[in-house]
Protein backbone atom coordinates (compact mmCIF):
# COMPACT_ATOMS: atom_id res chain seq x y z
CA UNK A 1 0.00 0.00 0.00
CA UNK A 2 3.12 2.08 0.08
CA UNK A 3 6.21 2.87 -1.69
CA UNK A 4 9.64 4.77 -1.97
CA UNK A 5 10.67 7.39 0.78
CA UNK A 6 8.97 9.57 2.58
CA UNK A 7 9.29 12.27 6.04
CA UNK A 8 6.99 12.92 8.92
CA UNK A 9 7.53 16.67 7.42
CA UNK A 10 5.98 19.34 9.92
CA UNK A 11 2.64 18.07 12.24
CA UNK A 12 0.15 20.62 13.71
CA UNK A 13 0.08 20.75 17.50
CA UNK A 14 -0.41 17.90 19.25
CA UNK A 15 -4.10 19.24 20.82
CA UNK A 16 -4.57 20.88 17.57
CA UNK A 17 -4.31 17.86 15.68
CA UNK A 18 -6.54 16.48 17.92
CA UNK A 19 -9.77 18.74 17.38
CA UNK A 20 -9.54 18.53 13.43
CA UNK A 21 -9.60 14.94 14.01
CA UNK A 22 -12.90 15.19 16.20
CA UNK A 23 -14.20 17.36 14.21
CA UNK A 24 -13.90 15.24 11.32
CA UNK A 25 -15.48 12.55 13.38
CA UNK A 26 -18.31 14.73 14.23
CA UNK A 27 -18.93 15.18 10.08
CA UNK A 28 -19.04 11.55 10.04
CA UNK A 29 -21.76 11.42 12.16
CA UNK A 30 -23.80 13.86 11.21
CA UNK A 31 -23.28 15.28 8.30
CA UNK A 32 -24.29 12.24 5.71
CA UNK A 33 -28.21 10.61 5.96
CA UNK A 34 -26.76 7.82 4.87
CA UNK A 35 -23.76 7.37 6.92
CA UNK A 36 -25.94 7.81 10.13
CA UNK A 37 -27.52 5.29 8.89
CA UNK A 38 -24.76 2.73 9.30
CA UNK A 39 -25.98 -0.02 11.74
CA UNK A 40 -23.22 -0.51 14.59
CA UNK A 41 -20.82 -3.18 14.05
CA UNK A 42 -19.20 -5.20 17.45
CA UNK A 43 -15.28 -6.02 17.17
CA UNK A 44 -13.52 -8.47 19.47
CA UNK A 45 -10.38 -9.17 20.25
CA UNK A 46 -6.62 -7.65 21.52
CA UNK A 47 -6.56 -3.96 22.77
CA UNK A 48 -2.98 -2.80 23.73
CA UNK A 49 -0.56 0.46 24.71
CA UNK A 50 0.92 1.62 21.73
CA UNK A 51 3.92 4.26 22.28
CA UNK A 52 5.23 4.97 18.93
CA UNK A 53 8.15 6.97 18.02
CA UNK A 54 9.17 8.52 15.01
CA UNK A 55 13.36 8.11 14.70
CA UNK A 56 15.97 8.70 12.58
CA UNK A 57 17.19 5.10 12.19
CA UNK A 58 16.20 2.27 14.76
CA UNK A 59 18.96 2.04 17.18
CA UNK A 60 21.53 -0.82 17.54
CA UNK A 61 22.39 -2.52 20.86
CA UNK A 62 23.05 -0.46 23.50
CA UNK A 63 22.84 2.82 21.89
CA UNK A 64 20.04 5.95 22.26
CA UNK A 65 17.92 7.61 20.10
CA UNK A 66 16.52 11.19 20.59
CA UNK A 67 12.51 10.49 18.93
CA UNK A 68 11.32 13.35 16.36
CA UNK A 69 7.95 12.14 17.67
CA UNK A 70 5.66 10.44 19.97
CA UNK A 71 2.09 9.53 20.47
CA UNK A 72 0.69 7.34 23.09
CA UNK A 73 -2.74 5.92 22.05
CA UNK A 74 -4.68 2.84 22.05
CA UNK A 75 -3.83 0.10 19.60
CA UNK A 76 -4.22 -3.60 18.54
CA UNK A 77 -5.97 -4.80 15.80
CA UNK A 78 -9.84 -5.17 16.72
CA UNK A 79 -9.37 -1.57 18.58
CA UNK A 80 -8.07 0.42 15.54
CA UNK A 81 -10.23 -1.33 13.62
CA UNK A 82 -13.11 -0.44 15.52
CA UNK A 83 -12.13 3.06 16.00
CA UNK A 84 -11.66 3.74 12.07
CA UNK A 85 -15.12 2.01 11.45
CA UNK A 86 -16.63 4.70 14.33
CA UNK A 87 -14.88 7.63 12.28
CA UNK A 88 -16.02 6.79 8.98
CA UNK A 89 -19.13 7.15 10.33
CA UNK A 90 -20.01 3.81 11.89
CA UNK A 91 -21.17 2.79 15.18
CA UNK A 92 -18.63 0.50 16.44
CA UNK A 93 -18.31 -1.99 20.56
CA UNK A 94 -15.29 -3.30 21.61
CA UNK A 95 -15.22 -6.70 23.24
CA UNK A 96 -11.65 -7.20 24.55
CA UNK A 97 -10.31 -7.52 27.87
CA UNK A 98 -8.81 -4.09 29.01
CA UNK A 99 -9.20 -3.42 33.41
CA UNK A 100 -8.72 -1.11 35.52
CA UNK A 101 -4.96 -0.23 35.64
CA UNK A 102 -3.53 3.33 35.40
CA UNK A 103 -2.49 2.47 31.70
CA UNK A 104 -5.68 1.08 30.67
CA UNK A 105 -6.88 5.17 30.91
CA UNK A 106 -5.33 5.55 27.46
CA UNK A 107 -7.59 2.92 26.00
CA UNK A 108 -10.75 4.13 27.26
CA UNK A 109 -9.77 7.88 26.75
CA UNK A 110 -9.23 7.26 22.89
CA UNK A 111 -12.21 4.77 22.71
CA UNK A 112 -14.22 7.73 24.59
CA UNK A 113 -12.88 10.27 22.12
CA UNK A 114 -13.99 7.91 18.78
CA UNK A 115 -17.22 7.20 20.22
CA UNK A 116 -16.44 2.78 20.48
CA UNK A 117 -18.60 1.58 23.25
CA UNK A 118 -16.49 -1.00 25.25
CA UNK A 119 -17.57 -4.16 26.68
CA UNK A 120 -14.99 -5.16 28.94
CA UNK A 121 -14.28 -9.31 29.69
CA UNK A 122 -12.11 -8.23 32.81
CA UNK A 123 -13.78 -4.64 34.15
CA UNK A 124 -11.67 -5.60 37.95
CA UNK A 125 -8.48 -6.73 37.01
CA UNK A 126 -5.32 -4.82 37.77
CA UNK A 127 -3.04 -6.47 35.52
CA UNK A 128 -0.97 -4.43 33.26
CA UNK A 129 -2.07 -3.86 29.47
CA UNK A 130 -0.26 -4.96 26.69
CA UNK A 131 2.17 -2.68 25.66
CA UNK A 132 3.17 -2.16 22.40
CA UNK A 133 6.70 -0.36 21.86
CA UNK A 134 7.08 1.16 17.75
CA UNK A 135 10.29 2.72 16.10
CA UNK A 136 9.18 3.98 12.91
CA UNK A 137 12.01 5.38 10.44
CA UNK A 138 11.54 8.44 9.13
CA UNK A 139 12.97 7.83 5.70
CA UNK A 140 11.10 4.54 5.05
CA UNK A 141 8.31 4.44 6.87
CA UNK A 142 8.80 0.76 8.28
CA UNK A 143 7.83 0.33 11.75
CA UNK A 144 9.86 -2.19 14.16
CA UNK A 145 7.85 -2.98 16.83
CA UNK A 146 8.19 -5.04 20.66
CA UNK A 147 4.90 -6.52 22.72
CA UNK A 148 3.55 -7.56 25.74
CA UNK A 149 2.20 -11.03 25.85
CA UNK A 150 -1.11 -10.81 24.04
CA UNK A 151 -2.88 -13.14 26.43
CA UNK A 152 -2.11 -11.43 29.55
CA UNK A 153 -5.83 -11.39 30.59
CA UNK A 154 -7.35 -14.36 28.97
CA UNK A 155 -10.91 -14.17 29.42
CA UNK A 156 -13.55 -17.18 29.61
CA UNK A 157 -16.01 -17.46 26.94
CA UNK A 158 -18.99 -16.55 29.62
CA UNK A 159 -17.55 -13.14 29.57
CA UNK A 160 -19.20 -12.73 26.06
CA UNK A 161 -22.74 -10.80 26.50
CA UNK A 162 -24.10 -11.98 23.61
CA UNK A 163 -26.82 -10.01 23.59
CA UNK A 164 -24.91 -6.76 22.47
CA UNK A 165 -24.75 -8.87 18.79
CA UNK A 166 -28.50 -8.44 18.38
CA UNK A 167 -28.57 -5.14 16.76
CA UNK A 168 -25.25 -5.46 15.29
CA UNK A 169 -24.63 -5.83 10.96
CA UNK A 170 -21.17 -7.24 11.83
CA UNK A 171 -18.68 -9.34 13.67
CA UNK A 172 -15.26 -8.75 13.59
CA UNK A 173 -12.69 -11.23 15.32
CA UNK A 174 -8.81 -10.83 15.32
CA UNK A 175 -8.18 -14.02 16.31
CA UNK A 176 -7.25 -13.07 20.33
CA UNK A 177 -9.13 -14.08 22.95
CA UNK A 178 -9.59 -17.24 20.89
CA UNK A 179 -12.86 -18.95 23.26
CA UNK A 180 -14.81 -15.34 23.96
CA UNK A 181 -14.07 -15.22 19.42
CA UNK A 182 -16.09 -19.12 19.00
CA UNK A 183 -18.72 -18.10 21.18
CA UNK A 184 -19.38 -14.73 20.29
CA UNK A 185 -19.03 -15.92 16.64
CA UNK A 186 -21.36 -18.92 17.00
CA UNK A 187 -23.88 -16.26 18.24
CA UNK A 188 -23.42 -13.58 15.27
CA UNK A 189 -23.85 -16.43 12.86
CA UNK A 190 -26.77 -17.79 14.65
CA UNK A 191 -28.36 -14.72 14.34
CA UNK A 192 -27.67 -14.16 10.34
CA UNK A 193 -24.66 -11.78 11.23
CA UNK A 194 -21.51 -12.01 9.16
CA UNK A 195 -18.21 -13.12 10.65
CA UNK A 196 -15.13 -11.39 9.56
CA UNK A 197 -11.99 -12.59 10.49
CA UNK A 198 -9.29 -10.35 10.55
CA UNK A 199 -6.03 -13.15 10.31
CA UNK A 200 -2.88 -11.55 11.26
CA UNK A 201 -1.46 -15.57 11.79
CA UNK A 202 -2.46 -18.25 12.75
CA UNK A 203 -3.28 -19.05 16.37
CA UNK A 204 -4.65 -22.17 18.11
CA UNK A 205 -8.27 -22.48 18.49
CA UNK A 206 -8.29 -20.84 14.64
CA UNK A 207 -9.21 -24.15 12.84
CA UNK A 208 -12.23 -24.59 15.50
CA UNK A 209 -13.46 -20.83 14.50
CA UNK A 210 -13.15 -20.78 10.87
CA UNK A 211 -16.42 -22.89 10.28
CA UNK A 212 -18.18 -19.80 11.92
CA UNK A 213 -16.26 -16.77 9.73
CA UNK A 214 -18.03 -15.65 6.28
CA UNK A 215 -15.30 -13.44 5.30
CA UNK A 216 -11.35 -13.93 6.35
CA UNK A 217 -9.13 -11.20 5.16
CA UNK A 218 -5.48 -11.93 6.34
CA UNK A 219 -2.43 -11.22 5.78
CA UNK A 220 0.68 -13.59 3.98
CA UNK A 221 2.20 -14.38 6.89
CA UNK A 222 -1.03 -15.94 8.42
CA UNK A 223 -0.33 -19.69 7.33
CA UNK A 224 -2.46 -22.61 8.38
CA UNK A 225 -0.40 -25.83 8.88
CA UNK A 226 0.82 -27.36 5.80
CA UNK A 227 -0.40 -24.49 3.73
CA UNK A 228 3.10 -22.31 2.54
CA UNK A 229 1.75 -20.40 -0.40
CA UNK A 230 -1.31 -17.99 -0.60
CA UNK A 231 -2.65 -20.12 -2.82
CA UNK A 232 -2.83 -22.95 -0.86
CA UNK A 233 -3.97 -20.76 2.20
CA UNK A 234 -7.07 -19.17 0.46
CA UNK A 235 -7.68 -23.20 -1.02
CA UNK A 236 -7.66 -24.27 2.92
CA UNK A 237 -9.84 -21.37 4.07
CA UNK A 238 -12.67 -21.50 1.40
CA UNK A 239 -13.13 -25.49 2.42
CA UNK A 240 -13.19 -25.02 5.60
CA UNK A 241 -16.37 -22.39 6.33
CA UNK A 242 -15.52 -18.67 4.79
CA UNK A 243 -17.44 -17.87 1.55
CA UNK A 244 -14.39 -15.00 0.53
CA UNK A 245 -10.89 -14.96 1.19
CA UNK A 246 -8.53 -11.91 0.83
CA UNK A 247 -4.58 -12.30 1.23
CA UNK A 248 -3.23 -9.07 2.00
CA UNK A 249 0.73 -8.23 0.99
CA UNK A 250 1.26 -4.97 2.24
CA UNK A 251 1.98 -2.48 -0.89
CA UNK A 252 1.62 -5.35 -3.11
CA UNK A 253 -1.66 -7.10 -4.93
CA UNK A 254 -4.43 -8.03 -2.67
CA UNK A 255 -5.78 -11.55 -3.78
CA UNK A 256 -9.32 -12.47 -3.02
CA UNK A 257 -11.26 -15.53 -3.73
CA UNK A 258 -14.93 -16.58 -3.62
CA UNK A 259 -16.23 -19.99 -4.51
CA UNK A 260 -16.89 -18.69 -8.14
CA UNK A 261 -14.68 -15.56 -8.56
CA UNK A 262 -10.65 -14.57 -8.26
CA UNK A 263 -9.04 -11.53 -8.62
CA UNK A 264 -6.47 -9.00 -7.75
CA UNK A 265 -6.54 -4.95 -6.40
CA UNK A 266 -3.59 -3.10 -6.52
CA UNK A 267 -3.29 -1.20 -3.57
CA UNK A 268 -2.74 3.07 -4.25
CA UNK A 269 0.28 3.74 -4.47
CA UNK A 270 1.63 6.13 -1.77
CA UNK A 271 4.73 7.79 -0.11
CA UNK A 272 4.80 5.83 3.07
CA UNK A 273 5.41 8.10 6.01
CA UNK A 274 4.53 5.31 8.95
CA UNK A 275 2.94 1.56 7.86
CA UNK A 276 1.72 1.50 11.95
CA UNK A 277 -1.59 -0.41 12.02
CA UNK A 278 -2.39 0.45 8.58
CA UNK A 279 -3.76 -3.68 8.03
CA UNK A 280 -5.95 -2.56 11.35
CA UNK A 281 -7.01 0.60 9.58
CA UNK A 282 -7.80 -1.82 6.39
CA UNK A 283 -10.45 -4.17 8.22
CA UNK A 284 -12.26 -1.26 9.67
CA UNK A 285 -12.58 0.34 6.60
CA UNK A 286 -13.40 -3.09 4.87
CA UNK A 287 -16.37 -3.68 7.41
CA UNK A 288 -17.43 -0.08 7.03
CA UNK A 289 -17.96 -0.79 3.45
CA UNK A 290 -20.16 -4.19 3.69
CA UNK A 291 -22.58 -3.08 6.07
CA UNK A 292 -23.05 -0.45 3.51
CA UNK A 293 -23.31 -3.35 0.92
CA UNK A 294 -20.61 -2.80 -0.99
CA UNK A 295 -19.76 -6.48 -2.86
CA UNK A 296 -16.58 -8.01 -0.95
CA UNK A 297 -14.24 -6.97 -3.74
CA UNK A 298 -15.37 -3.38 -3.83
CA UNK A 299 -15.21 -3.61 -0.03
CA UNK A 300 -11.78 -4.58 -0.64
CA UNK A 301 -10.67 -2.12 -2.81
CA UNK A 302 -12.32 0.53 -0.58
CA UNK A 303 -10.40 -0.30 2.73
CA UNK A 304 -7.11 -0.43 0.52
CA UNK A 305 -7.46 3.03 -0.56
CA UNK A 306 -7.98 4.08 3.50
CA UNK A 307 -5.17 1.80 4.61
CA UNK A 308 -2.63 3.06 2.02
CA UNK A 309 -3.48 6.91 2.82
CA UNK A 310 -3.30 6.38 6.20
CA UNK A 311 0.43 5.40 5.85
CA UNK A 312 1.00 9.04 4.17
CA UNK A 313 0.99 10.35 8.00
CA UNK A 314 2.68 9.24 11.15
CA UNK A 315 0.90 7.44 14.00
CA UNK A 316 -2.48 5.93 13.84
CA UNK A 317 -4.34 8.89 13.59
CA UNK A 318 -3.02 11.86 11.80
CA UNK A 319 -4.56 10.66 8.57
CA UNK A 320 -7.82 11.13 9.97
CA UNK A 321 -7.11 14.92 10.01
CA UNK A 322 -7.02 15.06 6.67
CA UNK A 323 -9.11 12.54 4.95
CA UNK A 324 -10.67 13.38 2.06
CA UNK A 325 -14.02 12.57 2.82
CA UNK A 326 -15.47 14.54 0.52
CA UNK A 327 -13.29 14.04 -3.11
CA UNK A 328 -13.81 10.12 -4.24
CA UNK A 329 -11.62 10.66 -6.86
CA UNK A 330 -9.43 8.85 -4.81
CA UNK A 331 -11.09 5.78 -5.16
CA UNK A 332 -9.66 6.08 -9.18
CA UNK A 333 -6.60 5.20 -8.85
CA UNK A 334 -7.60 1.53 -7.67
CA UNK A 335 -7.58 -1.36 -10.05
CA UNK A 336 -9.67 -4.54 -9.54
CA UNK A 337 -8.90 -7.52 -11.59
CA UNK A 338 -11.91 -9.98 -11.57
CA UNK A 339 -11.27 -13.45 -13.22
CA UNK A 340 -14.40 -16.05 -13.28
CA UNK A 341 -12.26 -19.40 -11.83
Amino acid sequence: MHSGHGTGGTRPPHQALHDIILENVKHAKDSDPKERLVRPAVFLGLVTVDVIYGVDSVPSENEKSVAQWQEVLCGGPAANAAITYGFLGGTATLMSAVGTHPLCSVIRHDLERFQVSLHDFAPSSREVPPVSAVLVSQSTGARTVVSGHATRTPAPAEAVNVGILNSAALLLVDGHQIACSIRAAAQARALGIPVVLDGGSWKDGTDELLPLVQYAICSEHFAPPGNASASDAIAYLLDRGPEAVAITRGPGPITWATRGDKGEIAPPRVVAVDTTGAGDIFHGAFCYQLVLGNPFPGALAFAAKVASYSCRFPGTRSWMATWPRDNPSWNNSIDIHSRRG
